[in-house]
């Protein structure tokens, strides 16, 4: 099974194996949000283990 590119270009994976996703909802529709929450959506969020499961399935190698 070959790498997901498109994983790779969504996700960030630290060296000590965390995997980090951008929060939602940026790309338009901005106006309306308050710069407070444009603001914390800056920064790159841990996933869930649920969703690290699913996401490192996809990176794997065989």
């Amino acid at each position: 099974m070959k790498t997901r590119k498109s994983i790779l270009k969504r996700f960030k994976i630290t060296k000590t194996g965390k995997i980090l996703r951008r929060v939602c909802g940026q790309n338009h529709y901005r106006a309306k949000k308050s710069s407070k929450k444009k603001r914390k959506a800056r920064k790159w969020v841990p996933l869930s283990k649920t969703e690290v499961r699913i996401i490192k399935k996809y990176l794997s190698r065989p």
